[in-house]
């Protein structure tokens, strides 16, 4: 049985449900455990979901209060999903508004710490920010597999190409994690 980690990119996720299927209300551990059957019935061998992190920056609760109370009711639900640990950035001010910092080096600390520290077999990272690629490579060659996924609209060479194995989260896999 391989111990499987799930690695959420939460903004780029979120947005990309939003964008795929008017609707971002998931279970994060069916979407897990679902993941884990994929790899499953592509490989013939047993993953079991380790656990799943997932990664966000809070919002600023005087910018945007109704938003503000909307994220802190979703964060409840994270923090009431089983083997669910919720890791928070940060946001900063910039031209434009604003933007989230800290999030994607957190990702690629906690899939590097833990591959060095043993703790999964394989790991799962959904994003589709091709950053993130080095850090694919980087696990690869301490021989632990990992596995890229995404929705259709924000699949990436760089991963796709890195990455042992891509699962597209598509109608089928969205509407079983529901």
């Amino acid at each position: 049985m391989k111990k499987t980690y799930v690695f959420v990119d939460g903004s780029n996720f979120y947005h990309a449900l939003k964008a795929e299927f008017k609707d971002t209300s998931l279970d994060f551990y069916k979407l897990g455990k679902n993941l884990c059957v994929e790899l499953k019935n592509k490989f013939g061998e047993d993953y079991d979901l380790g656990r799943i992190f997932y990664y966000i920056a809070a919002l600023n609760q005087k910018i945007d209060p109704k938003a503000y109370k909307d994220q802190q009711r979703f964060f409840i639900s994270l923090r009431n999903t089983p083997f669910l640990t919720l890791r928070l950035g940060r946001l900063e001010m910039r031209r434009g508004g604003q933007v989230e910092k800290g999030i994607d080096v957190q990702i690629a600390v906690d899939m590097m710490d833990m591959a060095l520290s043993n703790l999964y077999d394989a790991a799962i990272l959904i994003s589709g920010d091709g950053d993130f690629a080095p850090v694919l490579e980087t696990i690869k060659k301490r021989c632990k597999s990992q596995v890229f996924t995404a929705l259709p609209s924000t699949q990436c060479y760089h991963l796709k190409t890195e990455a042992d194995h891509f699962i597209l989260i598509d109608q089928k896999i969205f509407q079983a994690s529901k």
